[in-house]
């Protein structure tokens, strides 16, 4: 899933989200784990808040996105900010993964691994994770919950408005499948000009997001609400979750 128009749309109907806060909650994550700089990757970065939030804090960033408008959307920031030589940016499919060395620290937010699917892809993406990370380095990523994609995204139709165009949110979800299927429209409202993305977010229970984080070396430490960052209720609506490496591939062979 590419998000290719919805790109320059993104942040504008993303404006509600709490980025300071996610911000605050990721770094003391961090720094709880003993990594206060080094090399973190941002799987699946869009148009890079958070990612940036973290260059600016000192570590040493690379934003992996397969969009190549989020990453333009991305550099456009990062120029103006001057901190476009502090941060790498690779066009990439999480699932084909492929960076220069280890990384300290890994992370990835707003549902990006909700995105990957079927489930044999969803283990090769926290596998190609694994792989490049060092001994008690951190995974820190979301997932929308069950409770969301039954409850909330359901069958709704959701229309979203921005100063220059607006947005048709529609869902569908299967119960046998444990998929939710969505449909973007996006009309722009100065040119008439109207897109369509077309993607699936897929339902991954915390049972099984903690026996396939095992398999690939990782203690799941923390879990709390993705959004309000309190202990998880019944209705929250995104999980996050703190893994630490263990120990890496070499080792386990």
């Amino acid at each position: 899933m590419a998000y290719n128009e919805f790109a320059y749309f993104y942040d504008e109907l993303n404006g509600a989200a709490d980025y300071d806060a996610l911000y605050l909650y990721v770094k003391s994550q961090l720094e709880k784990n003993g990594i206060q700089d080094g090399i973190v990757v941002d799987l699946g970065c869009g148009t890079g808040e958070l990612t940036l939030m973290l260059t600016q804090a000192g570590y040493d960033m690379i934003g992996v996105d397969q969009s190549e408008e989020m990453l333009a959307v991305l550099r456009e920031k990062a120029d103006e900010l001057e901190i476009s030589e502090r941060l790498l940016l690779l066009r990439q499919d999480i699932l084909n993964l492929d960076l220069y060395g280890t990384i300290r620290a890994a992370i990835s937010t707003f549902d990006t691994y909700n995105h990957i699917g079927p489930r044999e892809n969803f283990e090769k993406a926290i596998e190609k994770a694994a792989f490049f990370m060092e001994k008690d380095g951190v995974f820190l990523f979301d997932l929308n919950t069950p409770y969301k994609h039954r409850e909330v995204l359901a069958d709704n139709v959701f229309d979203l408005e921005g100063p220059d165009a607006t947005c048709r949110w529609e869902n569908h979800y299967d119960e046998a499948e444990q998929t939710v299927d969505i449909r973007i429209g996006i009309h722009y409202l100065d040119t008439d000009e109207r897109f369509e993305e077309h993607f699936k977010e897929y339902t991954y229970p915390l049972e099984y997001v903690e026996e396939v984080l095992k398999r690939y070396g990782f203690r799941m430490e923390t879990v709390c609400d993705g959004e309000t960052f309190a202990p998880l209720t019944e209705e929250s609506q995104r999980y996050i979750i703190t893994a630490i490496k263990e120990y890496t591939q070499m080792e386990k062979r």
